[in-house]
């Protein structure tokens, strides 16, 4: 996959996961998904995408796509 980036914000209002804003929020601070992160995306499973792996802070993490949604990352451009 290969993308590489850096969280700018948590916006859990809109991931549609069925778990209350501030829930989602705490767990994936708990995670490691805070401001200014680098995190890269590993891996995509293979039907509808679900789940994905993502790397963040030395850490591989699975998430499901509504979960991803409520991360806004920055593109790193390559040097």
């Amino acid at each position: 996959m290969g993308f590489r980036g850096r969280i700018r914000a948590l916006v859990v209002e809109h991931a549609g996961t069925g778990l209350p804003g501030p829930e989602l929020e705490r767990r994936l601070i708990e995670l490691g998904f805070v401001e200014g992160a680098a995190v890269e995306l590993l891996h995509q499973g293979l039907f509808g995408g679900d789940p994905i792996a993502v790397r963040v802070a030395h850490a591989t993490i699975a998430l499901r796509r509504r979960e991803a949604m409520a991360i806004l990352v920055s593109a790193e451009v390559p040097a």
